[in-house]
């Protein structure tokens, strides 16, 4: 009975204010979650987003090889396309000169294709440029010119482009193109002497006769040129001819192979002061 009556005595909760409770603790929660979405902004997730998938190093290492496997297939295959093009052009130039004869104009520019290739493919490129525009020249002109233009051409844009790849300043490029220019002379005089059955040496001699003569009696001399003589001016005159070509030669590559991103070495001081006139 005690028990029940200290029951009926004891206050009973009001649910007024367990509905007045209830409602601040939500309106604190509130403000919590309010205080959270402030701190921290809501970030949708992306739906493009991909979960990552971990390589392992084996897959990575296929992968690597992989590329540049291919990488050095691409490499491959424009250093083969740069080398036909240029092969093709430096004998489009021969051809062009052959049937269409412009003097000077033209013949300056038949070792630059085959330098070209040198200076941005290599040694090996060039030398299968020199041998492709042979090739080329042999189908359409025959294995003769076609040899005519390999010594000393195609061996001069080798060997100018080696040259200038290396930096190599222009008084030696200059003699050592001038060296091969004159033996490629003396080749292609002795190769056509054996076709056509004549000694051509002797034409050459007979002109070199007459400038000797010339020039003695504009000087008013009355001795007679020997033949030792007329000789040594002779070669002297091959020499001369081909260093004033190989420096034309460089002054072409000079002003196309800056254009191209493939420079040669620069030129003396006196050559560029005139350039720059």
């Amino acid at each position: 009975m005690s028990d029940s009556f200290e029951d009926a005595q004891a206050p009973r909760p009001n649910p007024d204010q367990n509905t007045e409770s209830s409602s601040k603790d939500s309106e604190n929660v509130n403000d919590e979650w309010d205080l959270v979405e402030e701190l921290e902004p809501e970030t949708e997730p992306s739906t493009n987003a991909r979960p990552e998938r971990l390589i392992p190093n084996q897959d990575r290492n296929s992968v690597r090889q992989q590329s540049q496997a291919q990488q050095r297939q691409f490499n491959t295959t424009v250093v083969m396309v740069e080398t036909a093009f240029l092969a093709s052009t430096a004998s489009l130039i021969w051809l062009i000169n052959y049937y269409f004869p412009l003097g000077p104009v033209l013949k300056m520019f038949f070792p630059v294709p085959i330098a070209l290739v040198y200076m941005r493919r290599g040694n090996r490129a060039s030398w299968m440029a020199a041998l492709v525009s042979g090739l080329l020249l042999s189908v359409l002109q025959g294995p003769t010119r076609s040899i005519l233009f390999l010594i000393p051409y195609g061996l001069m844009g080798v060997q100018l482009g080696a040259l200038w790849k290396r930096q190599a300043n222009w008084l030696f490029s200059i003699g050592i193109g001038t060296l091969l220019g004159t033996v490629g002379f003396f080749f292609r005089f002795w190769l056509l002497s054996i076709l056509l059955s004549e000694d051509l040496w002797v034409y050459v001699m007979t002109q070199i006769t007459e400038l000797v003569e010339w020039g003695f009696v504009k000087l008013g001399l009355l001795a007679q040129p020997s033949l030792t003589l007329i000789q040594v001016v002779a070669i002297v005159a091959i020499v001369v001819n081909n260093a004033i070509y190989l420096f034309v030669v460089h002054l072409v590559a000079l002003l196309i192979f800056d254009r191209l991103k493939s420079p040669i070495p620069r030129p003396p001081q006196w050559v560029q002061v005139l350039l720059d006139y």
